[in-house]
């Protein structure tokens, strides 16, 4: 890269020039990077995320390949001891403590902090994730399907993937999610929200470390960005050397880091928009619905329920139960719901309860994710049929979740057959989760709006991080062509 830009340069993208621009001309210094994106969007990389991504990458590798001479017993065993150090009250009291500071610098930032809190809730769900682990099966090695021969034969084998990178959210747990690819044999890097960085590192010491230390195994394996800077997410998804790029987080930021490791020829697995969809069908039933609506609602992810479509020959009796679920839901958190409505269910909610505002909604805004804290969001449309939701959701949705309420399987299958979506349920959408629903801790959800995954379902799990090798066993030397 030349030693200065001037906001005048032009480079190129995709084949058409753009001016480098001000910003970036006036910060970059030589030894920096810049990244063109498709679309004309230009990122900087400072020189200093640079070197903190070159060294934490070659650690990483390093430890890959040292991790190729360990057992299994000894990943078991570090499962184990990083389960053990959470699950003493002294060791985590101390992480707390750090987690505690890091929630009052980012309330005072006014940032969100649902997922930031180490709770005792959290601490319960990663020593579960990580003994989840611990009485996993070793990945590496395990025969896939053999096609035999007369006098030979050949096996598909799981094997190591390599290095796996994340880009996390602000959350503590996700230790618990990242540290589950050791269990397939790869290595992880990965950087944490800023909110979290001290927590992070607190976890890194008093927990992490020394577990790779009992168990013998390379202190590289799991190795924490040291840096708050987004641009370190930047050039982890550029390093070639990275062999899955993982990211979760927001949509919009998700996006940008899959194409930067897309440009960069590094398989990506991306894990941000969401927003859960559902359908009441003509033989839904009104209590049932009622129920797993609440249930949709009790906090805000990815899996929350964020649009619903009530069949107009049901709308009469169920936009009413909808409405007063969504104020329970508001109730059950001490909060205010928000409920955009079309002019066909605004017509027929005669009654809103006194927790709740309407607004007008439009058919555009169905693609709006609702973000809420404490109170919550959803939009509700009446259709003339399950077959104009499906359009509705193929149209408008992230392409995630679909769940259908209904007491006809026909109406079930008719959606699972047209909906374009990975996740399909009769009930709350809030199931959509590895660990819930597989027993697997996650490493994000993928929905299809990018189109379908190749070989692969939605939720990845650090055990369905592999490559596939093969192996011919021959037994007749005169085998020939």
């Amino acid at each position: 890269m030349k030693h200065a830009l001037n906001a005048s340069d032009i480079v190129l993208i995709d084949g058409s020039p753009h001016r480098v621009g001000e910003e970036i001309a006036d910060k970059f210094v030589q030894g920096d990077r810049v990244i063109g994106l498709s679309g004309g969007q230009l990122l900087h990389i400072p020189q200093t995320d640079l070197r903190i991504i070159e060294d934490a990458v070659t650690r990483s590798v390093v430890a890959f390949n040292e991790l190729k001479s360990t057992s299994a017993d000894q990943v078991t065993q570090f499962f184990e001891e990083f389960a053990l150090r959470l699950g003493d009250d002294q060791i985590f009291g101390q992480i707390q403590s750090v987690n505690a500071a890091d929630v009052v610098d980012a309330k005072s930032r006014g940032r969100s902090t649902t997922r930031l809190l180490l709770t005792e809730s959290m601490r319960r769900d990663m020593i579960a994730a990580l003994l989840t682990w611990s009485q996993t099966p070793q990945v590496d090695g395990s025969i896939l399907n053999t096609t035999d021969h007369s006098s030979w034969n050949v096996s598909a084998v799981k094997s190591p993937l390599g290095v796996v990178a994340f880009v996390f959210e602000g959350r503590p747990n996700v230790f618990a999610d990242a540290t589950g690819v050791l269990r397939s044999g790869n290595s992880c890097v990965f950087r944490i929200g800023s909110d979290a960085l001290l927590t992070a590192q607190a976890i890194m010491e008093l927990a992490v470390l020394p577990a790779l230390s009992t168990s013998g195994l390379p202190q590289g394996a799991v190795t924490l960005v040291e840096s708050r800077s987004h641009a370190s997410g930047w050039a982890l998804f550029s390093d070639r050397r990275v062999s899955l790029a993982i990211a979760r987080g927001s949509g919009t930021a998700v996006a940008q880091l899959g194409a930067v490791a897309q440009q960069h020829g590094i398989a990506a697995s991306l894990h941000g928009t969401g927003g859960a969809w559902m359908i009441a069908g003509e033989h839904a039933d009104a209590r049932w619905f009622e129920q797993v609506v609440e249930n949709s609602l009790d906090r805000k992810v990815c899996n929350t329920l964020n649009v619903c479509c009530v069949v107009q020959s049901r709308a009469t009796e169920l936009v009413p139960v909808f409405a007063e679920a969504l104020a329970r839901a508001a109730s059950n958190r001490e909060s205010h719901a928000v409920l955009h409505l079309d002019t066909a269910a605004s017509q027929l909610l005669s009654e809103v309860p006194n927790s709740m505002t309407c607004l007008d909604l439009t058919r555009p805004e169905l693609a709006n994710e609702w973000e809420w804290e404490d109170s919550p969001e959803c939009s509700l449309v009446v259709v003339e049929s399950i077959q104009e939701a499906i359009a509705l959701f193929n149209k408008y949705a992230p392409k995630f979740i679909v769940s259908v309420i209904s007491e006809d399987s026909s109406e079930l299958d008719h959606v699972w057959r047209e909906a374009d979506a990975p996740f399909v349920g009769n009930g709350m959408t809030r199931w959509v989760d590895g660990q819930f629903a597989l027993d697997k801790p996650e490493l994000g959800l993928s929905n299809w709006q990018s189109g379908r995954i190749l070989g692969r379902g939605g939720i990845l799990s650090g055990d369905s991080v592999f490559s596939v090798r093969y192996v011919a066993d021959q037994r007749n030397a005169e085998l020939h062509r």
